[in-house]
């Protein structure tokens, strides 16, 4: 019903919008606001897909005179979107030749095999593997050898036991909290994060580096995954007391079946490590080698091409991917990233980010009572809607106020950023947390609880990083 409604309510007020164009702000603020309208309802009740309602932009600011569509088209090739492509295909290719599950195995069977160990292995491996492929990849991975071992429990002697079924319930959240934390270590990790290093590079000049954003980004991902598993296993769900004999087993069966390194996996292994090993080390090789043209976006590209260009055995020419593996790369995002990107564009060039930015700084509010509020606001409602779509809309705004309080743009977005990828209460909130509820061992009631909490407790590590870690890297 929400779907249907909002199909006809978001083009409908567009056009009552337009008919008031020039009496809101301005005729070019007020077609803006018009298409802004019509993007967040199809966005929050996803009456079509994401992606479609990003190409509003490319149809309309043209018709509206907000913009030409030469330079309404150029957002929808911003560099960023080719960094994400290349992010996409190597996760394509992990995925392929099951490499991520090899990996994931064994972070598993590093960690140890008691009740506690087995879940604390499964949470890492999946916020390891998030800041690579998909949050809904990783733990679509994972999903099958967690219910494995959870039948271990159901199978034994006792029965499934309250122990064990808090055993099932921490595994399931587990995975699904660390799905969505993982991915906030990297820009590749998740769209809200290359969303803003769009946004800041297309419409303030700032650039942010792969490596920069590891430095701050993973620590996070570190810390919350780690409370995430106290208050979990320590706190809200304990499951102390469980024989847990056969697990280490199940591990090393599942391996077993996984066989040798394959030709293909050695290569993935290799072209994704030296991808990865560029990234990090880029700022380096620039300083080294001034007058070499090397940026992320660049990488990203020569490790996608890799995938594609360099053959198992030159006596039968087998690629690791082929074209048509790309019908699974999620093209919608890279259309919505340019669409956000266009939006952004016309919210600032038509003066409504500057309407905000001195409505902002007339009022009295206290700074950290603003930045509070916003970090709580992006974290709840992205419970409801999808965070890319909340940072393509929210971003360009909350750039507005962090001028209007006289703040460094970084301090203020980045948090703000990192807060749309912690969604931890409610099924429908992220692809994981759906997946596990799906498992049977979730209610909705346990997911909410958990990820009340979880939620307060990345509000006030937001906090903390607004205060005292992002002026580390980029105060002024």
């Amino acid at each position: 019903m929400l779907k249907k409604w909002g199909l006809f309510i978001g083009p409908v007020l567009f056009l009552i919008l337009s008919l008031l164009s020039g009496d809101i702000i301005s005729p070019q603020a007020d077609a803006v606001l018009a298409v802004a309208l019509w993007m967040i309802i199809w966005w929050v009740s996803e009456a079509v897909h994401i992606a479609v309602t990003a190409l509003l932009p490319l149809l309309l600011f043209p018709l509206l005179n907000v913009a030409e569509m030469q330079e309404v088209s150029q957002h929808y090739g911003n560099p960023i979107i080719f960094l994400f492509f290349g992010g996409f295909v190597m996760a394509l290719a992990l995925q392929k030749v099951n490499l991520h599950r090899r990996i994931a195995l064994n972070i598993v069977k590093l960690t140890g095999t008691s009740p506690e160990r087995v879940i604390l292995g499964f949470m890492i491996a999946t916020a390891f593997m998030s800041m690579w492929i998909s949050n809904t990849a990783s733990t679509v991975v994972m999903l099958p050898i967690a219910l494995s071992v959870i039948q271990l429990l159901i199978d034994d002697e006792d029965g499934f036991t309250k122990k064990d079924k808090n055993f099932a319930l921490n595994m399931m959240l587990g995975i699904a909290i660390a799905a969505n934390a993982g991915g906030i270590a990297t820009i590749i990790g998740t769209p809200p994060n290359s969303v803003l290093i769009a946004l800041l590079e297309s419409e303030y000049q700032i650039e942010i580096s792969f490596f920069q954003w590891m430095q701050f980004g993973l620590p996070f991902s570190f810390v919350f995954v780690g409370l995430a598993y106290l208050v979990l296993v320590k706190w809200i769900f304990p499951c102390k007391g469980i024989q847990f004999s056969r697990s280490a087993a199940l591990i090393r069966e599942e391996i077993k079946n996984l066989g040798n390194m394959t030709r293909h996996e050695k290569q993935v292994a290799i072209i994704f490590i030296i991808t990865v090993a560029l990234w990090i080390s880029r700022g380096f090789i620039q300083k080294a080698l001034p007058n070499l043209a090397i940026n992320d976006t660049l990488i990203s590209i020569c490790g996608a091409i890799a995938m594609f260009a360099i053959p198992a055995s030159f006596k039968k020419p087998q690629f690791i991917l082929d074209w048509k593996d790309t019908e699974k790369l999620s093209w919608g995002i890279l259309l919505l990233f340019g669409g956000g990107l266009a939006l952004a564009s016309g919210m600032k060039s038509s003066g409504i980010v500057d309407l905000v930015t001195n409505a902002i700084a007339a009022s009295n509010w206290s700074i950290y009572l603003i930045v509070t509020l916003l970090i709580l606001l992006m974290i709840f409602m992205t419970e409801l809607m999808s965070n890319v779509a909340l940072v393509t809309v929210l971003a360009p705004v909350i750039a507005g106020i962090a001028i209007g309080i006289d703040i460094p743009l970084l301090q203020l977005l980045i948090p703000i950023t990192m807060a749309a990828s912690c969604a931890f209460m409610l099924p429908m909130a992220t692809p994981p947390n759906a997946i596990v509820f799906a498992s049977g061992h979730v209610k909705v009631s346990q997911m909410a609880k958990i990820g009340f909490i979880l939620n307060i407790i990345a509000v006030i590590l937001l906090m903390l990083y607004y205060l005292f870690v992002i002026p580390l890297f980029f105060g002024e």
